[in-house]
């Protein structure tokens, strides 16, 4: 009984440390079960290009290929210039996971203008809990 609750404790600490919001099953084991979250498509949206109101945005959606129903759902974006240097990372949360396993999603880079105008290409990870 101990060795359980311990290796559970275990598995729950490690997977806050490396910063998954993955959701875990008990299967006899104590064994974390990895979130099913899968980008189907993204894209990336300038506004305003070549003016001081420049902005950026990714739209995609994401689908759940798991067998169970998330209740919360974020979006990690990192944005990159042309050099592949990291500009920011942008964190969002996906509103309405209550319908079906596909939901569309808009994350926004945080400055705009000629830091806007930067950013060349972008990354996504998506995270779950349930």
């Amino acid at each position: 009984m101990k060795r359980r609750s311990l290796l559970t404790l275990a598995a729950l600490g490690s997977a806050t440390l490396s910063g998954c919001l993955d959701y875990f099953t008990e299967n006899g084991e104590g064994i974390i079960e990895p979130a099913s979250l899968v980008i189907l498509w993204s894209d990336l949206i300038r506004e305003n290009p070549g003016t001081e109101d420049e902005r950026i945005s990714i739209w995609g959606v994401v689908r759940n290929e798991g067998e169970r129903q998330p209740t919360y759902v974020e979006i990690r974006a990192t944005f990159f210039d042309a050099e592949g240097e990291e500009l920011d990372t942008v964190i969002e949360h996906v509103d309405d996971t209550s319908e079906g396993d596909d939901w569309p999603f808009e994350v926004e880079f945080p400055s705009f203008g000629e830091s806007a105008r930067e950013v060349s290409d972008y990354e996504l990870e998506p995270a779950t809990s349930v």
